[in-house]
């Protein structure tokens, strides 16, 4: 059973550098490492071939990861088709790994892995997000429903049985998924082997972030759950996911209620909650994201804060959300220096949290929808709890509380995708022309 490694690339840079060096380094080595360089601007090409590595193109500006990797299926000769994406670091083994899988189960017709739980960039967005692609693999079906190019394989007869990857996705999108649903429809067999683990060495800024998991994910995976008329309660489509979604709208309509009922006065609470829970985004350095950005945003925060807090006589918050953000501050510079005292560290701030946190909710006015929110909320973290156990037990606990406005707003934004998606998809129906009917 002879493996082909595939990787796209569009200006790899150094992460594509160290990919190459990781895919060289497998034991046994691979058929052939072909990459399809899409358009690149920078020596992506010139770095592959100087490994060795058989470089093609797309032969056009940028024409999408699709194409890339359906140019490099048809030129390679292996047995099976081993993807990977140009910011993804394979194991020494992983090859072998595939190799065993195919061989050992000749029904087997793709396979895919799963990002380890050590992301490279230790900034806490790409840790969030890094982590929580590896968790929504580690606790998904090992029956897969679907494809994965960021660490995939697919024997070759069947990747091309099925005409490959939909190249009028002309960016990253979900060109992997629509062909693991049409595998699917097919009853191809499709394993999830949760020990293929590979690192994942992207950087994430907020905007990227937001940006990929609307427009190039949560948009056209709805597309294509109406089109096929199928949503597998798997990955992040679980009912568990769903739920979410409709109590982050819940959540939020409930304090514009409060918002709205009591003339603004509950919204200072609320705000020094989220500025407070944020601090480890704002603290966390990051050279990708402009420094301005964040210092922007968080002047602004605290400025608001101060002008409603001193509106509706609330000043006394303030104090304890400055020092939250000091002792984060300094958590950080002595847990470096002193790693040994990393976990003390950690409990006292956490302790500070708990504190803080109750101090702040005894500003929250007394009423039903007080209630309301706070019984949506909990119902949030109790239907998440798996995600944030993962977290603590990894970056640790006030990584994972840190995390939680970020997971709100990642459910919230998945119900607009959702929703624009279904318009999209309305619309383009509405718009087909339909069939014509013969006349007797």
């Amino acid at each position: 059973m002879m493996i082909s490694i595939i990787v796209p690339v569009y200006n790899g840079g150094s992460d594509f550098v160290r990919c190459l060096a990781d895919a060289n380094a497998s034991a046994p080595p691979p058929l052939e490492v072909i990459v399809v360089d899409d358009g690149s601007t920078d020596d992506s090409a010139q770095q592959a071939r100087a490994l060795g590595f058989r470089v093609l193109s797309t032969a056009s500006p940028r024409s999408g990861p699709a194409k890339a990797r359906n140019i490099g299926a048809h030129a390679a000769t292996g047995d099976v088709l081993f993807f990977i994406d140009a910011d993804v670091c394979v194991q020494p083994d992983s090859v072998a790994r595939v190799q065993a899988a195919f061989e050992s189960d000749p029904e087997l017709d793709a396979l895919i892995g799963s990002y380890d739980d050590d992301p490279a960039h230790q900034d806490f967005l790409s840790q969030y997000k890094n982590l929580m692609h590896a968790y929504v693999h580690q606790s998904a079906r090992e029956q897969a429903c679907t494809f994965w190019s960021g660490c995939g394989a697919v024997r070759r007869t069947v990747f091309l049985k099925h005409a490959g990857f939909d190249e009028s996705y002309g960016r990253p999108a979900i060109e992997d998924i629509e062909l693991g649903f049409r595998m699917a429809r097919a009853n191809h067999k499709m394993i999830l082997d949760k020990d293929l683990r590979v690192k994942h060495l992207k950087r994430w800024t907020f905007w990227k972030l937001v940006r990929t998991d609307v427009m190039d994910r949560g948009i056209p995976w709805t597309e294509l759950i109406l089109r096929d008329r199928s949503m597998p309660n798997d990955l992040n489509l679980q009912i568990s996911q769903r739920v979410s979604v409709a109590l982050a709208f819940l959540l939020l309509l409930s304090a514009l209620g409060i918002a709205v009922y009591f003339k603004g006065y509950a919204l200072t609470p609320l705000l020094g909650l989220l500025l407070f829970y944020m601090a480890r985004y704002w603290v966390d350095r990051d050279d990708s994201e402009p420094s301005r950005f964040r210092f922007v945003f968080m002047t602004a925060g605290m400025i608001a804060l101060v002008v409603l807090a001193e509106a509706h006589q609330m000043l006394p918050i303030i104090p304890p959300i400055v020092l939250g953000y000091l002792a984060l501050f300094l958590r950080h510079r002595y847990s470096s220096s002193h790693s040994r005292y990393g976990r003390v560290a950690s409990f006292v701030f956490m302790a500070y949290a708990a504190v803080t946190t109750l101090f702040i909710v005894t500003y929250l006015p007394g009423h039903f929808l007080t209630l309301a929110f706070a019984l949506v909320f909990i119902a949030l973290l109790i239907l998440n709890n798996e995600f944030y156990v993962f977290l603590a037990a990894k970056p640790g606990k006030p990584f994972a509380v840190a995390a939680i406005p970020f997971h709100l707003l990642y459910h919230f934004y998945n119900g607009i995708s959702f929703s624009v998606g279904l318009i999209r998809h309305t619309w383009r129906s509405l718009r087909k022309p339909k069939p014509a009917t013969l006349k007797s």
